[in-house]
């Protein structure tokens, strides 16, 4: 009599070995095995592998948010921009505490950003252009550069123009070519400010200006200056021997450019020697830019402005594209939501004509311009958007970068204040007390986006109460809503790198443990409607100086815990031993954890690894999940 044997139950594996980060658009049953729908804290450690974020501790305070760090290339000390405040600020150094130097009072209490121009710091506040030399801070519209209007005027009007008013200051010159006989010499602007000095010089034999200090009269209402004895002619035929200094205010010319929010420095052909500026609150300048004199920010030609784009819709940012300006719009001017001008020479003046315009998303955040790799990323009210070159048709364009994070960024109060700021081949948005980060490094093909042709990975930093970034010495630095200046650690093998807040000032002080995690997709194996037993995980895990994990698993949506690993990923370094955490093994390599799950009679299960101890490190390199798929699932 012959016997059949039951053919043995095959047991399946679920493995992942490359993590490319968060995936918080699709439901946890779409997420692919590479990715996880909730990992807080966790970032690129390497391409392809994770580990938990890095800390960050203070270092000083101010009275006030922080609104701006600003620094001339000459100048060893920064600027704070703290609530109204301007200081000077020099860190502490060995044996020397800290000095904060008040050098103005009266900012705006908002965002500012800074610029070297012509050996000059350019700092703006949306209130007032301010100006750093490096030893002395001054309003723009305190000593602006006086133009000279027009030269070869004869005493009666006429002459040939030669600059253009300056909106930061009503003061002008004039040159004439007096003929001997004139008394009466006309200005070209009227009414003159009442009561403003006027000043004259005429020409000598030597050819040097000579002030005069006095003999004339100024009628002020006709712009008219009348010698008590005519100038004589010059002595040189032709050439001007008169010269007027006046004041002709117009209201609301200075305000064009102190109450401008946005700028950045472009030129002829690319060269940065002139600073643009806009994002002018008045409602009938939304659309308007202005742009200084060649590496001097105290002239601003009332000539030298453009009009960007529908006259409803306000100018948010601008970032460079080649030797090509882009100036982004709101969501208010769909078809020309960003114009592209370039710099040349117009009958040797400056001119700056519209080169092209694109469609696409509005900015909407004009403080999340920054540069991923060569692609100008920033912020639009569906997502973060590059601005792209093609390569077949050389034809510019939008296409979305955060694909990955996109459900998430459209719920988010508040989009406009968002900052942004590229470290570490990273572009970090701060939103709030979060952060969401694009990994240039890891470029993904995402074939099911008609309006990208890649993505970025993506993660998610949480408690980052980033109100501006910057990077200095190497080190990731921000500014706090709270007037706090913080750093992030950068030794990721140390294990005193891994807390938040530690006031570095105090020796008792402690910071807050970081909780790090790392999330599976659902996993339904090859068929949904069976019944499965997941029987065994394991792990790779990054070994440390002190880390562990804890390893969950889901069942009917309640999480279990399956092992509680505190031990076996450490190994010893001395200096930094704690007696409490103790291990024998030298072992530096990474460490496989694994545990029985007894996970039955499911249809679909999802892992979580975590980590949320106070100043340990947690770094993933694999993990995978044998199960068997047997009988139809029967909930």
């Amino acid at each position: 009599m012959a016997y059949s044997l039951p053919a043995a139950v095959s047991r399946s594996v679920f493995s992942a070995d490359t993590f490319r980060g968060v995936d918080y658009t699709n439901e946890a049953g779409n997420v692919e095995v590479d990715k996880s729908p909730y990992a807080p804290n966790m970032i690129r450690d390497v391409p392809g592998k994770v580990r938990k974020c890095m800390g960050w501790y203070v270092y000083e305070d101010f009275d006030g948010p922080i609104h701006g760090r600003h620094q001339l290339l000459a100048d060893p000390c920064a600027l704070i921009h703290a609530g109204t405040k301007l200081y000077r600020y020099q860190p502490a150094a060995e044996g020397a505490p800290a000095q904060k130097t008040l050098l103005y009072d009266g900012m705006a209490d908002r965002r500012s950003h800074s610029f070297q121009l012509g050996g000059r710091l350019v700092i703006q506040d949306g209130k007032r252009l301010l100006l750093w030399d490096g030893e002395t801070l001054t309003p723009a519209d305190e000593t602006p550069y006086v133009p000279t209007l027009t030269i070869g005027k004869s005493p009666s009007g006429g002459g040939e123009g030669y600059e253009a008013l300056n909106l930061l200051g009503g003061r002008y010159s004039e040159t004439f070519l007096g003929d001997g006989e004139a008394k009466a010499y006309q200005l070209s602007l009227a009414p003159l400010d009442e009561g403003s000095t006027v000043e004259v010089w005429l020409r000598g034999q030597d050819g040097a200006w000579q002030k005069k200090t006095g003999g004339f009269t100024v009628d002020y209402s006709s712009a008219l200056v009348s010698f008590s004895e005519a100038p004589p002619k010059p002595p040189v035929t032709g050439e001007d021997n008169v010269k007027i200094t006046a004041a002709h205010t117009v209201a609301g010319y200075a305000d064009r450019v102190n109450q401008s929010t946005i700028g950045i420095l472009y030129g002829v052909n690319g060269v940065p020697d002139r600073l643009f500026v806009s994002g002018n609150p008045a409602g009938d300048l939304l659309n308007y830019d202005w742009w200084s004199g060649q590496n001097d920010p105290t002239y601003w030609p009332d000539t030298g402005y453009g009009t960007v784009g529908s006259a409803r819709s306000a100018v948010v940012g601008y970032c460079l594209v080649g030797n090509y300006l882009a100036a982004f719009k709101d969501s208010r001017d769909p078809e020309r939501s960003v114009v592209l001008r370039s710099g040349q020479l117009a009958d040797e003046e400056a001119a700056f004509p519209v080169y092209n315009t694109l469609q696409g998303p509005g900015a909407i955040a004009p403080d999340s311009f920054a540069y991923l790799g060569s692609e100008p990323l920033f912020l639009t009210g569906i997502g973060v958007y590059a601005l792209t070159t093609s390569d077949v048709t050389g034809e510019r364009y939008q296409q979305n970068r955060s694909y990955y994070i996109d459900a998430v960024l459209r719920e988010q109060p508040e989009l406009e204040e968002a900052v942004a700021f590229t470290y570490n081949d990273m572009y970090w948005l701060c939103l709030g007390d979060e952060a969401y980060i694009l990994d240039g490094l890891q470029s993904l093909a995402e074939p099911s986006q008609p309006y990208a042709t890649r993505q970025y990975a993506c993660f998610n930093r949480l408690n980052l109460p980033a109100r501006i970034l910057w990077e200095e010495e190497g080190a990731l630095h921000f500014g706090t809503p709270d007037g706090r200046l913080c750093a992030f650690y950068t030794d990721k093998k140390s294990s005193f790198s891994f807390s938040d807040g530690r006031d570095i000032r105090r020796p008792d002080s402690e910071g807050q443990p970081i909780f790090a995690a790392w999330e599976t997709p659902d996993l339904t194996g090859r068929h949904f409607y069976k019944n499965k037993r997941f029987r065994y995980l394991a792990i790779q895990q990054q070994a440390a100086v002190y880390t562990g994990v804890r390893m969950y698993g889901m069942r009917r949506g309640l999480w279990q815990l399956l092992r509680n690993e505190e031990v076996s990923a450490r190994y010893l370094f001395f200096p930094e031993l704690v007696f409490s955490k103790f291990t024998f093994s030298s072992d530096t390599t990474n460490k496989t954890l694994h545990t029985k799950t007894r996970l039955r009679r499911m249809d679909k299960t999802r892992f979580r690894f975590e980590n949320d101890r106070y100043n340990e490190p947690f770094g993933l390199v694999s993990w995978a999940v044998e199960y068997i798929e047997n009988g139809n699932y029967k909930g």
